[in-house]
């Protein structure tokens, strides 16, 4: 899964423009939202379509997103279990 841990830090990094991080800037269990990564409410959003575009995962509740975006470690457990790519 550590494979998928970097294609997810490097999809995040390019989707959310973070021009001044690299992979190796964001902990597998740090949290994306709030004190960890910094990351609001839009980015959410953006989270959002790259699970659907990258992995298939289509999310029909909003609040799932909540659950899925704590870390990259559970991001990657979320996709293992549910992608269709």
């Amino acid at each position: 899964m550590k494979n998928l841990h970097t294609e997810l830090k490097e999809s995040i990094i390019e989707q959310l423009n973070l021009e001044d991080m690299e992979p190796a800037d964001i902990g597998n269990e740090e949290p994306l939202f709030g004190d960890g990564l910094g990351l609001d409410s839009i980015d959410a959003l953006e989270l959002i379509v790259l699970l659907e575009k990258d992995y298939g995962i289509k999310l029909t509740d909003p609040t799932q997103g909540k659950e899925i975006f704590v870390s990259i470690d559970r991001m990657a457990t979320y996709i293992e279990e549910n992608r269709t790519k």
